[in-house]
């Protein structure tokens, strides 16, 4: 049988707490989080070393998450998985297209 390496995920959270949660619960369930605490690094870590998934907070300093993801697409179809407090229905469509 074969060994497969663990998921890594890219978790771009600002707030300390939620991104330690998220890592914690990724570590224990056998996924390699990494965790961004903006989007400053993210395009680039997507461009040399793609992860298999995003965990990515919409309200985040400097680029908001809506950008990021819009940048990401540009180049990359890594599955994202939008994390917000945002509850408007208008939020949540934009996030879909």
């Amino acid at each position: 049988m074969t060994e497969t390496k663990p998921y890594r995920i890219f978790v771009v959270e600002d707030d300390a707490k939620i991104a330690a949660v998220l890592h914690d619960y990724l570590h224990a369930d056998g996924y390699r989080p990494e965790v961004f605490p903006d989007g400053r690094q993210l395009v680039t870590a997507v461009r040399d070393d793609p992860p298999d998934a995003i965990i990515l907070d919409l309200m985040l300093p400097g680029t908001d998450g809506l950008q990021l993801c819009y940048q990401l697409r540009a180049f990359s179809a890594v599955p994202i998985l939008m994390l917000t407090a945002r509850v408007d229905e208008a939020d949540r469509l934009r996030g879909l297209d």
